[in-house]
């Protein structure tokens, strides 16, 4: 590899500095180094949409510009109906869940009371007909082979 014999630096119309070095020997094609042009690097990264306007004087009497402005109105007003109504559309649905739930919660407690008075009935029923049939060991028991001779 040869060593790098002479550099330019330019600057870019995006405030960049480019630094064209002459091609190695080899043969290779050279590629352009970017390097930001500020020595710290921090700068922030602008928009190609946004790099002409930057140092562009507005009129703001023209009628390109009160279009824009126009537009702009429009689309707020549009954004901030949409955020209006998607809030009360979610408003909505909770005030629908909050009834859907205490409709739950009250059916809940009638089902609660209506298992409570089943399984009442289903022990009383258990205990009378348990206390009506006697124990297998205490019944008499009759042989008809012995009783009748």
């Amino acid at each position: 590899m040869s060593k790098i014999s002479q550099q330019n630096p330019s600057t870019d119309t995006n405030g960049v500095s480019v630094i064209h070095t002459p091609a190695h020997t080899s043969g290779l094609q050279q590629v352009p180094q970017l390097v930001p042009v500020s020595p710290g690097g921090g700068g922030k990264a602008v928009p190609p949409s946004k790099q002409g306007k930057k140092n562009s004087f507005v009129d703001r009497n023209s009628d390109e510009y009160r279009q824009r402005r126009e537009r702009n109105n429009m689309a707020v007003k549009k954004s901030r109906l949409k955020s209006k109504q998607k809030a009360q559309d979610t408003l909505q649905r909770v005030n629908q869940l909050k009834e859907e739930n205490e409709r739950l919660e009250a059916k809940i407690k009638l089902l609660t009371k209506e298992l409570s008075v089943l399984k009442d009935l289903f022990l009383e029923h258990a205990h009378s007909f348990a206390d009506n049939v006697a124990p297998v060991g205490t019944e008499s028991t009759t042989n008809p082979e012995s009783s009748g001779q």
